[in-house]
């Protein structure tokens, strides 16, 4: 049985006493912003496979810490719809969508090797039951998060089982079948000029880099392994991107074991001459938890605070933020990291100690800590020396960019509601229907007056 958190050895207390202790403060000096929490539960009752590293129940432990902790009373909670084919068509192809819609783990014991290496099924990214729909439900709840901030409802919009970085046009890649974030930034450009998007996870972002090379409205920035075969194998700093997007995306390739010091230091002293100088209105952070050490398939030494450090320094700018999940292969790790990020971008401190009464309340064990500690498994590999060159290398493509680009802005209707069409038509006969009893006493009245 498992210890609750508010007993020690040398102290207890009543049912009641533990049900009252508080188990976050808020910051008194923070300045309130609206945030909201976008999570369809059905996402993570989808399975890749039994020996597949990526879990989504690790979505349902996030949102049993984020209700443990009593987050939910912080933020506006919506439970958002899958999205639509014609959503996805926005980046994809039609015809891979249609693969998509159609596959199933039946078929494809059927179909011959050229067709599943078409579409780049295989051991990273099988074919599994509910396929499409996982993918429209995260990809959803992307698009909802991104409407929230098109609207000004929200200042923050919080997507955990988002950030699938990978997903190419015509293919899935490394675990992601739908891009959400690169639909999510095609809809905040409706209205934004210009759009941020930066990357912690493990791995190079690139299938988002793919989507924006040509363009100087979106700037990459990607914080990755990268030794030129480590997967996907891109992410050097001479890819810079190309036409207008020269110097638009900004990669910064790291070695196995980098620490939170050195990790911190090296992201706020690139981050924050990249914002001034680029100037974005809205910022998407993907916070992929396989940067933290003892992930599955990490290497890297990064303790919990400090990825959390890197989402508070984003913050403190204060411009409207998509915050989403990513990689993360340790789900008990990946769950801790994310609840307590969500507290970060509330302003909020949290109890180091998970409060005892949520059902998955073992998985935490043996300290039932939210900061275990993480780091020390692998040297760390990144020189003081290494680390300043690859700084002097941005900051020399920095210098390339003189100023935020400016942007004609033609009238395009923001797709605000987010309503299918099926919904916009019922809405439609309603207001008919209830205008119909006005139209009809308005009649009534014009024959009175003419008969009179």
């Amino acid at each position: 049985m498992a210890v609750p958190v508010s007993e020690t050895e040398t102290y207890s207390t009543d049912k009641k006493t533990s049900s009252n202790q508080p188990v976050y403060f808020s910051n008194p000096t923070s300045n309130k912003v609206n945030v909201s929490y976008h999570y369809n539960p059905e996402v993570s009752q989808y399975h890749y496979g039994a020996l597949h590293p990526m879990k989504p129940f690790r979505l349902m432990l996030t949102d049993h810490l984020v209700i443990s902790y009593k987050l939910y009373e912080k933020m506006d909670l919506y439970s958002p719809r899958r999205a639509t084919k014609e959503e996805l068509l926005e980046f994809h192809s039609e015809d891979y969508i249609n693969f998509l819609q159609t596959i199933t783990p039946e078929k494809t014991a059927k179909m011959n090797d050229q067709t599943l290496a078409q579409f780049n099924i295989g051991d990273d990214c099988p074919v599994f039951d509910g396929m499409y729909d996982y993918s429209a439900i995260y990809a959803g709840a992307s698009l909802d998060a991104s409407r929230k901030l098109i609207s000004g409802m929200s200042d923050i919009a919080i997507n955990w089982s988002g950030g699938l970085h990978h997903a190419k046009k015509f293919e899935p890649s490394g675990f992601c079948y739908v891009n959400d974030i690169v639909l999510s930034i095609i809809n905040l450009l409706r209205v934004h000029p210009r759009v941020m998007y930066i990357d912690i996870d493990l791995h190079h972002g690139d299938g988002v880099q793919e989507a924006f090379y040509t363009t100087d409205r979106v700037m990459t920035v990607s914080f990755h392994k990268y030794n030129g075969e480590f997967f996907p194998g891109t992410g050097s700093v001479d890819e810079t991107g190309i036409g207008k997007g020269k110097n638009y995306a900004i990669n910064v390739p790291l070695r196995d074991g980098i620490d939170d010091e050195s990790y911190i230091r090296l992201f706020k002293s690139i981050m924050e001459p990249l914002i001034t100088k680029f100037q974005p209105t809205c910022i998407v952070q993907q916070c992929g938890a396989d940067s933290l050490g003892y992930d599955r398939l990490g290497c890297f030494n990064l303790n919990i605070r400090a990825h959390g450090e890197c989402v508070k320094f984003i913050k403190s700018f204060g411009i409207p933020m998509l915050v989403l999940g990513g990689g993360g292969y340790t789900p008990r790790n990946v769950s801790r990291l994310w609840c307590y990020e969500t507290s970060v971008l509330n302003d909020i401190t949290l109890d180091h100690k998970i409060p005892n009464y949520l059902p998955t309340y073992d998985w935490f064990g043996p300290d039932y800590s939210l900061h275990p500690q993480l780091e020390g498994r692998i040297d760390n590999k990144n020189s003081k020396k290494y680390l300043e060159s690859v700084k002097q290398e941005v900051w020399e493509q920095l210098r390339y960019l003189n100023h935020a680009p400016s942007v004609q802005m033609q009238e395009i209707p923001p797709d605000i509601t987010g309503l299918t069409q099926d919904e916009e038509d019922f809405i439609r006969e309603l207001n008919e229907e209830s205008n119909r009893p006005d139209q009809i006493m308005k009649d009534d009245a014009r024959e009175t007056e003419l008969m009179t």
